[in-house]
């Protein structure tokens, strides 16, 4: 069975940061101490910032920063994917 990967939205990146390719995960979820959860669905770019922050770019064009603290993060490969890319 052949695996395809979303296709990415518009990236612009003007920052000196760069970003892995995470576009195999189906998604990928954040767990804090108080037992909140964030969950992004299709990310596809992350940037780990020297203080460990996470920068994340998903397949609706959206940008979001998870700040260091969780205590898990889980995610999901897609079918066919590899289950770790970074």
């Amino acid at each position: 069975m052949a695996h395809v990967l979303a296709a990415d939205p518009t990236f612009i990146n003007e920052s000196d940061l760069s970003f892995a390719d995470i576009s195999s995960e189906r998604w990928r979820e954040y767990r804090f101490a108080g037992g909140d959860a964030i969950r992004i669905e299709q990310p596809l770019k992350l940037h780990v910032s020297e203080s460990r922050g996470h920068r994340i770019f998903d397949a609706e064009g959206r940008s979001h920063y998870i700040p260091w603290g969780w205590i898990h993060l889980s995610w999901e490969a897609k079918d066919g994917a590899p289950n770790f890319v970074r």
